[in-house]
């Protein structure tokens, strides 16, 4: 069920190289929920003229029900369980831009999947701009506690240093929407076309990690 690119301006020789220097790799967003990984994946896969794939789509479709069902009716790791399958095919079928849900990355055999098949950016949010972005969502099946705010907070607190093993890091903040996806396609390029990877964070939101 992946996604036609929308249409976009001409592949610059940038976006050329890095799509020739992925080969049959992907590119993996991963992060919290809210910080913007498929509406950035899409934009992403549109200027590297790749296919984009939203994991948790694909694994509602092959469920045949809504993720907020699927945790309802058989819990938290029969969901976990069939993300990870649902995420090792995509990545078997790359090379594509895929967004992943916000517990996938915490789990050591998709990490290691997503390490042999793809490369990954952590799209880096504060509970702050999170809980911006969801708090009028009702399709959260974490958030539904009394405090979801404090829910977010303890995720993240977990999450974080899993999440910061990607091999790319991108600050998600309220900008448009194109800008994070410009220093997407720049540390793309740093990472797989200019040489070795810095891990010092830059001023434009961007870190590369080693």
């Amino acid at each position: 069920m992946s996604e036609t690119a929308a249409p976009a301006p001409a592949t610059t020789p940038q976006e050329a190289h890095i799509t020739s220097a992925l080969g049959r790799r992907s590119v993996v967003l991963v992060g919290m929920m809210g910080a913007g990984k498929s509406t950035i994946g899409r934009r992403l896969a549109a200027r590297l003229r790749l296919p984009f794939l939203d994991a948790d789509i694909e694994i509602e479709a092959a469920a045949g029900m809504s993720i907020p069902d699927i945790f309802e009716t058989h819990g938290e790791p029969h969901f976990r369980d069939g993300e990870a399958r649902v995420i090792a095919r995509l990545l078997d079928s790359g090379p594509a831009v895929i967004a992943t849900g916000g517990g996938a990355f915490m789990r050591e055999e998709t990490r290691n999947r997503i390490r042999d098949k793809a490369i990954s950016i952590w799209l880096q949010a504060d509970v702050e701009i999170i809980m911006k972005r969801v708090r009028r969502r009702a399709d959260r099946p974490l958030l539904q506690t009394e405090d979801p705010t404090a829910t977010v907070s303890r995720l993240l607190e977990a999450r974080e240093p899993v999440y910061r093993t990607a091999d790319l890091i991108i600050l998600s903040r309220d900008v448009p929407h194109d800008r994070i996806v410009d220093e997407c396609i720049d540390a793309l390029r740093a990472r797989l076309c200019v040489g070795s990877p810095s891990a010092q964070p830059t001023t434009d939101g961007i870190s590369v990690t080693p």
